[in-house]
Formats: C-alpha cells, sequence, structure tokens
C-alpha cells in the first residue's frame, strides 16, 4: 500500500472509531521482533509506549532494580508509520532508535492496534457491480485495478490465450473508483475500457476493488 494511503487511512478512522471491530495489545520486551497482524482486514496503530508501567511484564531474566521504575514510558509514532494499513508487519525493536524514557530500566514496547474489515468486489470485463455500505455508512475506496494480475480470475469459458498476460494495470483506476464512490452509500461500477484505459489489449480483463465503510 502506498505511504498517502496509509496516513489517509489512519485520518479517516480517528474521525470514525465506530467502524473498529477488533482490537489488539502486543507487548514485547525490548531487543525482539514486535509483530502485529490481521486475519482479515488492515492493521490501524492507535498507540505504541515504550519504557516500563507493570513490574511483572518481561521481568524474569532482569534483577528487581531493573524493572522496579513503573512510571517509565513514552509514545513513539515508529510502529504506527511502519505498521498502518498492512495485514501484518514485523518490527525488530534491537534496530529502532527509540529515546530511553528511564536509563536502567528493562523496557518494552506495548502497541495498541485495531483490525477493520475491507470489502472486496471482482467484475469480469465488461460487467457491473454495485459497491454498497448500507444505511448510515458510506464507501472510501482503498485500492482498486483494472486489468489482469492472475490467468484464472474470470477466466471460465475464456480461450487461454487471452488470459496468460498478466502484471496489466490499468493507470489512473484507484483515482477514477475513487472519484466515482468515495462518500456515497452505494455506487456501480463498470468493467468496462470505455471507463477505464484499456492496459493490455487482446487480453480479457477484470476489475478488483477494495473498500471500506465508514460511519457518516
Amino acid at each position: 500500500m502506498l505511504p498517502f494511503l496509509k496516513l489517509t487511512l489512519l485520518t479517516l478512522l480517528i474521525t470514525a472509531p465506530g467502524l473498529l471491530v477488533s482490537g489488539e495489545n502486543v507487548i514485547t520486551c525490548d531487543g525482539n521482533i514486535h509483530r502485529l497482524s490481521c486475519d482479515y482486514g488492515l492493521i490501524i496503530v492507535w498507540s505504541t509506549l515504550y519504557g516500563r508501567t507493570d513490574r511483572s511484564i518481561c521481568s524474569t531474566t532482569h534483577p528487581p532494580l531493573q524493572v522496579t521504575d513503573t512510571s517509565c514510558f513514552s509514545s513513539i509514532s515508529t510502529i504506527v508509520e511502519r505498521c498502518n494499513g498492512l495485514t501484518e508487519c514485523e518490527v525488530n525493536t534491537d534496530l529502532l532508535d527509540t529515546p530511553d524514557p528511564c536509563e536502567g530500566t528493562y523496557k518494552y514496547y506495548h502497541t495498541s492496534y485495531s483490525c477493520f474489515p475491507v470489502l472486496k468486489a471482482v467484475i469480469c470485463e465488461h460487467g457491473y457491480s454495485t459497491l454498497e455500505c448500507g444505511s448510515g455508512k458510506y464507501i472510501q475506496i482503498i485500492n482498486a485495478n483494472f486489468g489482469r494480475a492472475d490467468t484464472t480470475t474470470c477466466s471460465n469459458g475464456v480461450p487461454n490465450g487471452l488470459t496468460k498476460k498478466i502484471n496489466c494495470y490499468a493507470p489512473n483506476t484507484f483515482a477514477t473508483v475513487a472519484e466515482l464512490c468515495n462518500g456515497q452509500q452505494s455506487c456501480t461500477v463498470e468493467a468496462s475500457s470505455t471507463v477505464f484505459t484499456d492496459p493490455c489489449p487482446r487480453t480479457v480483463k477484470y476489475l478488483t476493488v477494495s473498500y471500506i465503510c465508514l460511519r457518516q
């Protein structure tokens, strides 16, 4: 996902917190791999604290003096910048240049994040589909492509020679679908070269659209 989309998603969710469907917390001892993942949907990080607010967490192999300070923490933005908008994310905390909020205390990373649903439509060439969000919600397009990325989608009854060309992406598909559908409760889109440019002639194409529903 493009960096500007990660920032846009975060802004949208801050203004529409009712969208959240699951809450997760990950705690990783300093120097280890910090892992965030969503079984479905995308990661949105709400906060990451670096320090110590609990004596028992990440304390078994350290002397008492290194775990007694529980008022030691600072908020960091690195995890937000690296993980927002992804389905899974791994960060090696040993490589993070994080300012030390309490020298002499063994610290950990505590990240709170949520996963939110992404809806997807696949429309074979010359077909139509209606994206819908229901009452009180509106569409926000996350990704869109008109072309072909594999040999199997929309291939039923189609000669093999018309599905072999992949890595076929029409420019400006995202912008076109976003302009048509963003902010609408429902939106009908057509998978056609008359709507989008033809990125691969003599190839049967399809339109894929990923979107979320935000509360009004």
